[in-house]
């Protein structure tokens, strides 16, 4: 064989053989996205507009659910174990899930989102406990977006100016949905301002928008059953303040409020608000920003105001 038939078979060779390995050798590895868990709807929406597609992302509840009462099943725990990062509301919001969270092996970073916020005390069985539901106020929804947003840096540094840029406009939309709700609140007349709930959920959106609690069916949590004695004094109570309306919640059967409404002889609400979860979606309250929306136009209409509608600028 000459010379230049040598190098020719050489080279096929060493191609041949190069692409063999080409194809047989493992295709390089991109870096994993972080793995996210977030326990309650209304942080996983937070989490979502914030995060987009940087992370990988696994809501626990479903729209509709109760964190109160959610009872955690096996799959639940699969996520947080192979969770990097979870989020969840605190202040005992969901004891379920923060119960499996913390009997678990989990070496996941747990973030309790809600309790970024100063708490209300409320007074249950003889002790003062803070009030979970911290995200009433779009002022407080600021707070956990501000929250969620370092945390995410945190374990994903590369994405900081991604995460930042969503919180941003998150963030101008919650200010302008600030000063939108306290404009509808004040349509209200003053005397009329008073709100009567399924349960004890809308202390910070009464205190920073100005409504005053008349009375409610169950407490802060929704565990609680309401005696036959509950229901006479709010009943009672409702007639002596002359409410205009009282509201049913997503979340909880409407029976017993409905009863409530008939023997005060006062209107119940044609739409229920949401309280612990966002609406299912296409709902009207689908998503945080939208919850709040159409918690403010149910109870400023109910209440004898005029609310206007409400545009979210930053999609």
């Amino acid at each position: 064989m000459n010379r230049t038939k040598l190098l020719i078979l050489t080279i096929v060779l060493a191609v041949g053989i190069g692409s063999c390995q080409g194809r047989n050798s493992p295709p390089t590895q991109t870096e994993a996205k972080p793995k996210v868990v977030s326990t309650s709807t209304i942080i996983a929406d937070l989490v979502d507009e914030i995060a987009q597609n940087e992370v990988e992302h696994q809501g626990i509840l479903e729209p509709g659910t109760d964190p109160h009462v959610y009872e955690p099943v096996p799959t639940d725990s699969i996520a947080f174990e192979e969770a990097d990062i979870i989020f969840y509301n605190g202040y005992n919001l969901e004891p379920g899930l923060i119960k499996l969270m913390n009997a678990t092996g989990i070496n996941a970073k747990k973030v309790p989102v809600g309790e970024a916020v100063k708490p209300l005390d409320w007074e249950y069985e003889g002790q003062t406990v803070p009030d979970p539901h911290v995200w009433g106020t779009a002022k407080n929804g600021i707070i956990m977006v501000n929250k969620i947003r370092d945390e995410l840096i945190a374990i994903s540094p590369e994405d900081e100016a991604i995460f930042k840029e969503n919180a941003a406009q998150l963030i101008t939309d919650l200010e302008r949905l600030d000063s939108w709700i306290q404009q509808q609140i004040n349509t209200i007349p003053e005397s009329q301002r008073k709100l009567v709930t399924t349960h004890d959920a809308f202390q910070y959106y009464a205190t920073t928008y100005g409504l005053t609690i008349t009375g409610t069916l169950i407490g802060i949590s929704t565990e609680e059953q309401p005696s036959a004695q509950t229901v006479k004094n709010l009943t009672e109570a409702i007639k002596k303040t002359q409410v205009q309306a009282i509201f049913a919640e997503t979340t909880i059967n409407p029976v017993l409020i409905n009863t409530v409404a008939q023997e005060a002889g006062v209107k119940l609400a044609e739409n229920p608000l949401y309280s612990d979860s966002i609406g299912a979606i296409g709902s009207e309250g689908d998503s945080y920003i939208t919850m709040l929306v159409a918690n403010t136009q149910t109870i400023v209409e109910a209440l004898g105001g005029k609310p206007k509608p409400f545009e979210i600028v930053s999609k």
